[in-house]
């Protein structure tokens, strides 16, 4: 696995100038009256003398320019109007981190209006000083850049710091995990790794084979996986701090490798399958994130992994599964597994009774035609969305809440079970359809008959970025939902606190 290379931060009330290894950072606004210079960088008397127009500056967000000043470097970064929240200051970090990386120091002197707004820009330097090069022939060439000293004034803390380096680190992990192609990367191999990374204090990890699959009529993950030489495993992660304040259940959709099953997919659309396990990489990273951080906070996270592959033992279109809840699935579709296996973990998780279960899936390409690139689908019931959303929006991440319409679970009912996977040549709310199979399969609370806390996310559009880096998303496997889950958990916490 590739990870980051380590980054010590440091902050300082004075400014400081720029050397041969160190480059200064200055930021720059877009006005209607043209480019201005920020904080330092206005009484700095060499930018004070440079004509940003015809350097060509123009102050726009993320863009950036590099100027010569004597042994150093100055770098002018853009930030729009200005740095108005976290979520623009972090992309702002990662602007800065892709742009003048190559330095084994920098130096940031941007004015920031408070310490939520600075932590955000400095985890968004970390999180994007990343390069999957396993596979590339010759010498590996190191990230330059080593240190990152803030001006600023705000008290920040070696905790907070902590804590950057924390998330950086695990979202790098989950990304290495994304990006490994796989014939490395397969489920029992997938297992392995995350057991081999579970070494922190309250976690504890099981591996199911098929036998105890079978034992504990994780049908589902079964059948999915028979078409492959390569066994399907479920990994359960359980982290239990000493003073829990709730339980959170994770599910995440592990498919290694997705041909499509017998309903094999085109030469154009088996492209990039590789990351259709980004789910169950989101759940157990986001699961030791949280152990690592010591949240006050129950965990239990599954990790529905197998390979969907034809061949004579494949699962055929219109067998029949009957789940371990007893609902019977007719698979009309082998293609659309994903929520074949969710199904399992989601029936797991609710037998816990926690008091939210969230699933994160590369589960639809409809996710991508309706919601483009960067936004996540997020369904499920009216309390979990509110605070699903309000923990993406603390972390900076894009999900949009899409309808569960109850009219289109008729499309998938089937005349000889309960259910069909998918409506063969009926694209109607594909991805909301995905969500409406996978509610059937969550458990109901105590005493009760009422359905669990849960919340859907579809993150198909933006588990990968198949077009250029832009603020801390880099190219390839992006770590997308891993923040927001740590969020959920954090706000769980609190709530239950209250």
């Amino acid at each position: 696995m590739v990870f980051m290379t380590s980054i010590t931060f440091k902050v300082q009330a004075n400014s400081a100038k720029a050397t041969a290894d160190a480059i200064l950072v200055y930021g720059i606004s877009k006005q209607d009256s043209g480019p201005k210079l920020l904080g330092n960088g206005a009484k700095d008397p060499f930018t004070k003398s440079l004509n940003l127009k015809s350097l060509q500056v123009s102050g726009a967000a993320e863009s950036s320019t590099r100027v010569s000043a004597g042994a150093g470097v100055i770098g002018l970064i853009g930030v729009g109007e200005s740095i108005s929240n976290h979520s623009k200051a972090r992309e702002i970090g990662g602007a800065i981190g892709r742009a003048f990386n190559d330095h084994k120091s920098l130096i940031v002197d941007i004015p920031l209006a408070d310490k939520e707004i600075a932590l955000a820009l400095l985890e968004g330097i970390a999180i994007v000083q990343y390069e999957f090069d396993k596979y590339k022939s010759g010498a590996k060439k190191p990230m330059a850049l080593r240190q990152v000293q803030l001006v600023s004034k705000l008290a920040i803390t070696k905790a907070d710091i902590d804590r950057i380096n924390t998330v950086a680190g695990i979202l790098h992990a989950t990304r290495d995990l994304v990006n490994t192609p796989g014939n490395d990367l397969y489920p029992t191999k997938l297992a392995e790794i995350v057991k081999s990374q579970s070494k922190i204090p309250g976690v504890t990890v099981e591996i199911w084979d098929e036998k105890k699959l079978a034992k504990e009529k994780c049908y589902g993950i079964l059948a999915v996986g028979q078409g492959s030489a390569r066994p399907p495993r479920l990994v359960k992660i359980t982290y239990t701090p000493t003073k829990s304040k709730g339980h959170l259940a994770l599910v995440g959709k592990g498919i290694t490798f997705d041909t499509g099953g017998l309903s094999l997919k085109d030469k154009m659309g088996i492209l990039g399958m590789k990351y259709d396990m980004a789910g169950a990489a989101t759940v157990a990273q986001a699961a030791f994130a949280i152990a690592r951080l010591k949240l006050p906070i129950t965990v239990t996270a599954f990790m529905c992994i197998a390979e969907n592959m034809p061949s004579g033992t494949a699962t055929r279109p219109t067998d029949v599964i009957t789940f371990r809840n007893g609902k019977s699935v007719e698979i009309t579709n082998t293609d659309a597994e994903g929520r074949i296996v969710l199904a399992d973990g989601l029936i797991l998780a609710s037998e816990l009774k926690p008091d939210l279960i969230v699933d994160v899936a590369t589960l639809t390409g409809a996710a991508r035609v309706a919601l483009g690139n960067r936004y996540a689908g997020l369904m499920g019931d009216d309390s979990a969305v509110a605070l699903v959303e309000a923990a993406a929006k603390a972390s900076g991440e894009l999900v949009w809440h899409m309808p569960l319409p109850e009219e289109l679970l008729d499309l998938i009912k089937s005349d000889i079970a309960d259910f069909m996977n998918s409506k063969i040549g009926n694209p109607t709310g594909g991805m909301l359809v995905g969500g409406l199979f996978l509610r059937e399969f969550v458990g109901t609370k105590a005493k009760s008959k009422e359905l669990l806390n849960w919340a859907h996310l579809d993150f198909a559009s933006s588990a990968n970025n198949d077009l250029a880096a832009y603020g801390y998303t880099v190219k390839g496997a992006t770590g997308s939902m891993v923040r927001t889950l740590i969020s959920v958990a954090e706000q769980l916490a609190t709530k239950n606190k209250k």
